[in-house]
């Protein structure tokens, strides 16, 4: 932990063709909270990495610098960045001023440094903090500036194009209510059109019969493609009766902490209770998270505490449907086509619809600087509009899923049919665009999801795994190293 110092020495720059030389930044003395100046080490990561830098007064490991901190936010040509762990760093005694910081070519829009070592030194204490280690790589110096409306768009911006999104929205105001927002949607977005309607019926039914003939009839080398498209229609078929209470109490409570039946970021104590919990955590919410609905459904939808009295009897019936199937379908699967049939044919359509269901899950409910809020906390208005996000996929999934994907509109009213959902999106961009959240499902996406947003924390939003357990964190190491970093 780094504390106040009233004056840093400023650190001398050498960029390409221009010599910035002890430039007196007065940005570089602590004000407001902010008492140091911040080198990130890129350490091949280009992204903001696991967690989220607020309090301006330490360095948390692979942080991530906030974007109010101290009502000031951190830049360095509007980028933002990651922070040293303190672990990197030993207090020695007076040696010499600071050395230059070479400044390399910039890299897709980041600043390839290099230091051999970084001196920082503080003008009423005579002690220095020195890089212990071999020179290292990094990208930028961080030091803090007045905030702008200018500026706080181009920090988003370069947040959301670190997280893999095309736009990361402005807080909504406090005094913004939920029926204002419904007040501005046209009223045909809650028509019923029951050409529509039957339209949806039959392209499912029809996707689906397609995906089973495919499976019955494609090689082994294309039943990869077979499942896909079938777990996809599947998913769509589900959409179509999916009336469960359950679904609804989402609908009131997103990014509600505990009342989201959806999706939960994982709880510290849970996470420490004991090791093996802690494995099937890392697990659960690293490389199998696609997957992690299985989970949801297994400990919620076969649950009769988590509904309401008057809402048991209409699961009991839901849950007879699924017991009566797996009775009665699967013998019949099995007599008929062998248990490779039964994988084939069902088996692995169930999992390509777990898998949209979990991806499309998690893309709405997660980033790194969307957080969970209490009861006490939380606002409607904010949750279903700044709280969520929007993700463009390849058309032929919206339009077999019914356009879950529209996922805004969705949460502002129930009561807008899946076929009116992307007008609805339009209006409510014309409306309230600045404050949205959108993406294109991308591979940075889904990295930052699945390597980032794990463990609930109320000041930083998420710690991920390997800064809170790093002999666990193997998986997480995993993905880093394997899943593509590019939008």
């Amino acid at each position: 932990r780094f504390y106040p110092q009233e004056n840093w020495w400023p650190v001398n720059a050498e960029v390409r063709h221009r010599t910035i030389k002890s430039t007196p930044l007065n940005l570089l003395k602590p004000s407001a909270g902010l008492p140091f100046l911040t080198v990130p080490i890129a350490g091949g990561e280009r992204r903001l990495e696991p967690s989220t830098f607020q309090k301006g007064c330490y360095f948390a490991h692979e942080g991530v610098v906030r974007p109010n901190c101290s009502h000031h936010p951190i830049w360095l040509a509007g980028l933002p960045l990651q922070i040293l762990s303190s672990s990197l760093w030993e207090p020695i005694r007076d040696q010499s001023r600071p050395k230059n910081l070479q400044l390399n070519a910039p890299q897709t829009g980041f600043n390839g440094c290099a230091w051999d070592p970084l001196i920082r030194q503080g003008a009423k204490q005579n002690r220095l903090l020195v890089h212990s280690r071999r020179s290292r790589t990094v990208q930028a110096v961080a030091f803090p500036v007045v905030s702008s409306s200018a500026d706080g768009a181009e920090y988003r911006k370069q947040l959301a194009e670190s997280y893999g999104f095309r736009q990361i929205g402005e807080d909504l105001p406090d005094d913004v209510t939920l029926k204002q927002i419904i007040d501005t949607l046209p009223k045909e977005v809650f028509e019923i059109d029951d050409a529509k309607a039957w339209k949806s019926v039959l392209t499912s039914a029809a996707s689906y019969a397609l995906g089973l003939l495919m499976i019955s009839k494609a090689p082994w080398f294309l039943l990869p493609f077979a499942w896909a498209w079938t777990g996809t229609a599947v998913t769509g078929v589900s959409l179509l009766f999916s009336v469960l209470p359950l679904i609804y109490k989402s609908m009131n409570s997103l990014s509600l902490l505990v009342e989201d039946t959806a999706w939960q970021p994982v709880d510290k104590k849970e996470f420490d209770s004991s090791p093996f919990l802690r494995k099937a955590i890392v697990y659960g919410y690293g490389p199998f998270r696609p997957w992690l609905s299985i989970a949801h459904w297994w400990r919620c939808h076969f649950s009769l505490k988590k509904f309401r009295p008057n809402e048991v009897q209409r699961v009991k019936i839901s849950l007879a449907c699924v017991f009566a199937f797996m009775g009665i379908g699967w013998p019949l699967i099995i007599y008929k086509a062998g248990v490779v049939g039964w994988i084939k044919y069902w088996l692995m359509p169930w999992l390509g619809y777990h898998f949209w269901m979990s991806t499309f899950t998690m893309v709405h409910h997660t980033a790194p600087h969307i957080p969970f809020k209490t009861s006490e906390e939380w606002n409607a208005a904010k949750a279903q509009l700044n709280g969520t996000v929007h993700c463009d996929y390849p058309h032929w999934i919206e339009i077999l899923c019914h356009n879950i994907n529209v996922h805004i509109p969705h949460h502002i009213s129930s009561r807008i049919p899946s076929y009116n959902l992307p007008a609805a999106h339009r209006s409510i961009q014309q409306n309230w665009g600045k404050y949205l959240n959108e993406a294109t499902w991308n591979w940075r996406l889904m990295r930052t999801i699945m390597t980032v947003c794990h463990v609930y924390d109320k000041e930083q939003n998420y710690v991920a795994f390997d800064q809170l357990a790093p002999e666990d964190s193997q998986p997480v190491a995993f993905l880093k190293r394997v899943m593509p970093d590019y939008a």
